[in-house]
């Protein structure tokens, strides 16, 4: 790593001492992954800029990481310069027409804690992402949803930065559709998520609260404990993945320390000390026995970051 860039990284001021060679492992919910080459926490919206700002004046590649749940670390790491998005500011609601209100959060804070708060508050319209791992950033690339229920619904607009001021896009010209955006498809590659606002409306505290206390007890039945990146897979327009899989008889299917959970077969599950190489040769099974079985191609849901996905 340049020792010039290194200065500069380091000069920025950010709370958190940038650190080199530092495991991904640590930073994912998989728990798997190689080092990054230097990494760096972005406390707030100027520090996410300044440092991506820095990167790409250096020529180095850049990517910035939220909770680290729905990304798969290659098992030598990412090369370049990893910054953890902790930006997580949220606005006070601005009541709009009727009973709607407008929401603005920063694309570093919890997806799943935003819901919560938000329904604790009163407001409805988001207390199906009680569960949903990530930011909300990721939720925005991704359309993040569950139960019924998606981003596109709530979103109004998000801010977004490309090495130069921040611009704002509507949702309606994000491309928004079943777990991708234009953000995914390569419309907008390598705009950075700033904040997003969400449109809500009033409703009942104690109903929205009931609500995600019954969408928590579905989901402690239904999925796994343990180091996951959620769903793997995509749902297909015929069946949902963790049907396709069970029907191809590779439920509780282990290979190394990564094992397709006995409990939901859509999920993934590192027992210990799982490589990425091992979750890769679990997908790309499952991946070939349902092509082979149902004239189905499976999509991955998790993306792959970094280097060394080889046995």
């Amino acid at each position: 790593m340049d020792e010039k860039f290194l200065a500069e990284l380091r000069a920025l001021g950010v709370p958190v001492p940038v650190r080199l060679d530092e495991p991904m492992a640590r930073h994912t919910t998989f728990g798997v992954g190689g080092p990054a080459d230097c990494y760096a926490v972005a406390a707030a919206e100027d520090h996410l800029l300044a440092l991506t700002e820095t990167a790409r004046r250096h020529g180095v590649p850049f990517f910035v990481l939220g909770s680290g749940s729905n990304v798969l670390v290659g098992d030598d790491g990412i090369r370049g310069l990893v910054i953890e998005n902790g930006h997580t500011r949220c606005d006070e609601p601005v009541p709009q027409a009727g009973d709607s209100v407008r929401v603005r959060a920063a694309s570093g804070v919890s997806f799943a804690a935003l819901a919560r708060r938000l329904a604790q508050a009163g407001l409805a319209g988001l207390e199906w992402a009680c569960g949903i791992p990530g930011t909300l950033g990721g939720a925005v690339v991704y359309n993040a949803g569950a139960y019924g229920g998606c981003l596109a619904d709530v979103l109004l607009s998000v801010r977004v930065a490309n090495g130069d001021e921040p611009a704002e896009i509507a949702a309606s010209e994000l491309a928004l559709g079943y777990r991708g955006s234009a953000f995914t498809r390569g419309i907008l590659a390598g705009r950075l998520v700033l904040s997003a606002d969400l449109l809500l409306h009033q409703g009942d505290a104690a109903a929205l609260t009931q609500r995600i206390a019954e969408l928590d007890a579905r989901r402690l039945a239904a999925q796994p404990r343990g180091r996951s990146a959620g769903s793997i897979f995509k749902n297909t327009p015929e069946h949902p993945a963790w049907w396709l899989i069970d029907q191809v008889g590779l439920r509780g299917h282990r290979i190394g320390d990564a094992e397709i959970s006995a409990r939901h077969t859509n999920f993934i599950v590192n027992l210990g000390r799982a490589r990425a190489a091992d979750v890769v040769a679990l997908m790309d099974l499952a991946r070939r026995r349902v092509q082979e079985r149902f004239g189905i191609c499976l999509e991955a849901e998790v993306a792959p970051v970094g280097e060394g996905f080889g046995g």
